[in-house]
């Protein structure tokens, strides 16, 4: 099963191009440099090489691994690591996930787990954007974010139209004569 979905080096804001994992440490060692990397529903052993690479803690790691977190942030020495919700509409269904982040200085990593987006277009997005790109982990993150909340659009947009429909059956014109009358008789208790 492949785990890796991308590993890509930008210098300066300029895709540099895909790096192996095992050269991840000496690259984030350069200047201006970053590395973005995707991960989809990694085994323990990746989770493993990518906390070397990047000298990731080992309880978000953990958490990395697991899905079923709650939303945080928590700040590490050298990272935040970031878990997110996610939902997708498919055939009037919403399908969850969840996305974790790693994010440094020199590099972001994003593991999802779950129904969730590739995020191939948001790099492309974040690669056509000559001007954005430069500023490094910090718009990739902002980018995949802003990504994953556009994602809740249609969801919640379809549980509008629930909600109106639910409304519009609870709150229909019922003549009387259809039902018969509501009524209720109340006993005063025996008292002996």
């Amino acid at each position: 099963m492949t785990f890796l979905v991308d590993s890509v080096v930008y210098r300066d804001g300029k895709r540099i191009g895909d790096i192996p994992i095992a050269d991840i440490g000496e690259a984030i060692k350069q200047p201006a440099t970053f590395v973005w990397l995707g991960l989809h529903e990694p085994d323990d052993a990746v989770l493993r090489e990518i906390q070397q690479a990047f000298g990731l803690h080992e309880l978000a790691i953990e958490d990395a691994h697991h899905a079923h977190q709650r939303p945080k942030i928590e700040a590490y020495s050298n990272s935040l690591f970031i878990v997110l919700k996610t939902a997708q509409l498919h055939a009037g269904h919403v399908d969850y996930g969840e996305t974790h982040l790693f994010v440094g200085t020199h590099f972001l990593v994003s593991v999802r787990h779950g129904a969730s987006s590739s995020f191939a277009q948001v790099l492309q997005r974040c690669e056509d954007s000559t001007k954005d790109l430069p500023k490094g982990p910090g718009f990739a993150l902002y980018a995949i974010l802003d990504f994953v909340a556009d994602n809740y659009q249609p969801v919640v947009a379809q549980f509008e139209q629930d909600f109106d429909a639910i409304e519009t059956d609870i709150f229909q014109d019922h003549t009387i004569a259809s039902k018969p009358p509501l009524v209720r008789t109340f006993r005063e208790p025996n008292v002996s």
